[in-house]
């Protein structure tokens, strides 16, 4: 992402990620299922209070129906099976933010 010219910020778990979310204002969110303190459902929750207008994408390498519906109901913007194009993952990336910035 930064070679494409993105300011990146990462966070080592949900419970930093809130914080962070609390703490800076950030047009992105990618949020991986499965976390080392919570599940990316929780933590999609929690900043979907913090910051609505966040562009909030689920990835995970372990897909499931229930998964997919349970994204959409917490406010999943996107959401991604790993392993993804790179390409593709740019292109959603950049319609995204074109959305945001029009709104």
């Amino acid at each position: 992402m930064e070679r494409e010219g993105y300011a990146v910020d990462v966070a080592s778990n949900g419970r930093e990620g809130v914080e962070k979310a609390k703490m800076r204002s950030y047009n992105i969110a990618l949020i991986d299922r499965r976390l080392p303190d919570m599940d990316g459902t929780e933590l999609l929750t929690a900043i979907r209070e913090t910051t609505p207008k966040m562009v909030k994408i689920i990835m995970t390498g372990y897909p499931s129906p229930e998964s997919v519906a349970e994204a959409a109901r917490n406010g999943a913007d996107e959401y991604i099976v790993k392993p993804f194009n790179v390409e593709d993952f740019l292109k959603t990336i950049k319609e995204y933010l074109k959305k945001q910035q029009q709104a």
